[in-house]
This record gives C-alpha cells, sequence and structure tokens, in this order.
C-alpha cells in the first residue's frame, strides 16, 4: 500500500482526485445542495404566487401568470426542483437497486420522467407567458 493512512486501499491517483467507486465525487452531493438553497426562496416565491391568485378570476390569473417576473420566477422553480428531484431519485436508486438490470431501468425511468414533467412544466408556464 502506497498511502500513508494505515489500511488505506487508494492509489495515489485516486488520493490527488477525491473520486469514490462511483467515479464522479461529490459533484452530485453539491448540486442538490445548491438546487436545495435555491428552492427555498423560490418555493417561499411560489407560494407567494399562488396564494396572489386566490379569488381572482380567470382573466386576472392568466394576467398574473404571464407577466415576465413571475413566469422566470416559475421557470427558475420547476428547473431547480426538477434537477433536485432528479439527482434525488438517482442517489436513491443508486444506493438501494443492487440488481444491474433493475438499477439501469429505473435510473432510465427516473430520467424520463423527470425531463417529461419538466417538459410540461416548461411548456404550460411559455404558452401562459406568450400567449401562445
Amino acid at each position: 500500500m502506497t498511502d500513508h493512512t494505515p489500511g488505506s486501499l487508494r492509489t495515489p491517483l485516486g488520493r490527488v482526485r477525491h473520486l469514490g467507486s462511483a467515479h464522479h465525487g461529490t459533484r452530485a452531493f453539491w448540486h442538490q445542495r445548491l438546487t436545495s438553497v435555491a428552492n427555498v426562496p423560490l418555493t417561499i416565491a411560489m407560494i407567494v404566487i399562488v396564494m396572489s391568485l386566490l379569488g381572482r378570476n380567470h382573466a386576472a390569473v392568466v394576467q398574473i401568470l404571464g407577466s415576465t417576473l413571475v413566469s422566470i420566477t416559475m421557470l427558475l422553480f420547476i428547473v431547480s426542483s426538477i434537477y433536485h428531484m432528479w439527482i434525488g431519485m438517482q442517489v436513491i436508486v443508486e444506493d438501494y437497486v443492487h440488481d444491474d438490470v433493475w438499477k439501469l431501468v429505473a435510473l432510465m425511468a427516473n430520467t424520463f420522467f423527470s425531463v417529461a414533467v419538466g417538459l410540461a412544466a416548461v411548456y404550460a408556464i411559455l404558452k401562459l407567458s406568450f400567449g401562445i
């Protein structure tokens, strides 16, 4: 063993890169933490937006949701939340699904579901925003 830590099996290159067995280090960890921090103010903003819509007629709701600031806030919320959800489910599948075939199927389903939900939500927001 070349590591100075007793009992370590890491190679010198592995110690330098700080990569785990998955070979992508802590990137997913930091992305999930970043999106969770971003989701706090975005969720508060979405709650305020939804509460401001209560009791309004259809035309007023469409006008509010079609405004630029509200549309951008909703798009940021959707993109950040969907990405956060995708990372979280990917980590769960990687940790708890041990059969390689089922793991691949679950990871593909997670990606397809996340993309479908994200695209549907973005389409709805853009349709309201641009009046298409």
